[in-house]
């Protein structure tokens, strides 16, 4: 096969998240994807997102399974102090700043709409500490209506196969509605943050362990295993 010429052809996107699919099997799951396995919680999946900026995975999950031990509803989360929250959360980055967040978060779901996480992106970022990439998430994890989470794994990835051409994750989110079949749009944050921090790594990617490498453009790769 002349994977030059194959990499010239239009990207197979339907084969490409079959293998993905394939391929994480291997790996542990993320943080969202148990949640997503175990109980679909709009608040769980808001909370544990907002945790989990700038925290590693296994840090995000052992503070969240701590904060629900003992809160799991904005009322009752409430009722705890700012620091009973942030010395619950600790190590994760910005714990205070984030205790503070989760405690304004639960007032204004409790006040504004009735103690329920809404279901709307664009309520959802008016809401302290939330961001597209934990908007998406809530929406698609917790409520399984159709959204695209992107994090920096899914924007480097899918410019690194040269699927889309964008500078930023806002922009690659809304280049990825224009060309994403929409059956994949819920999945795709899952597999390519397992795919991104196992083998389509940010520094010197593992491409010759990698099934996709015959499609991928290799975009901004300048070094490679």
């Amino acid at each position: 096969m002349d994977i030059s010429t194959t990499r010239k052809k239009t990207f197979p996107i339907h084969g490409v998240m079959k293998i993905l699919k394939r391929e994480v099997k291997a790996w542990n799951p993320t943080v969202m994807g148990e949640i997503a396995e175990n109980k679909r919680d709009p608040f769980r999946v808001l909370i544990s997102t907002v945790l989990s900026l700038r925290t590693k995975d296994e840090c995000t999950s052992a503070a969240s399974k701590r904060l629900f031990a003992i809160s799991s509803t904005p009322k009752k989360m409430l009722s705890l102090s700012r620091e009973k929250i942030a010395k619950t959360i600790y190590p994760v980055g910005f714990y205070n700043i984030k205790a503070g967040n989760i405690k304004k978060i639960c007032s204004i779901l409790i006040e504004k709409y009735g103690g329920v996480v809404p279901d709307e992106i664009e309520e959802l970022l008016t809401l302290p500490g939330v961001g597209r990439k934990t908007a998406n998430l809530v929406v698609t994890i917790g409520y399984g209506k159709p959204g695209i989470c992107v994090d920096t794994h899914v924007h480097r990835i899918t410019n690194r196969w040269g699927y889309v051409k964008t500078k930023s994750p806002e922009k690659t989110e809304f280049a990825l509605r224009k060309k994403l079949p929409r059956k994949y749009w819920i999945e795709i944050n899952d597999l390519l943050v397992m795919y991104g921090k196992n083998r389509c790594t940010p520094v010197s990617p593992r491409c010759s362990e990698c099934p996709l490498e015959v499609y991928c453009r290799k975009v901004g790769v300048t070094r490679q295993r």
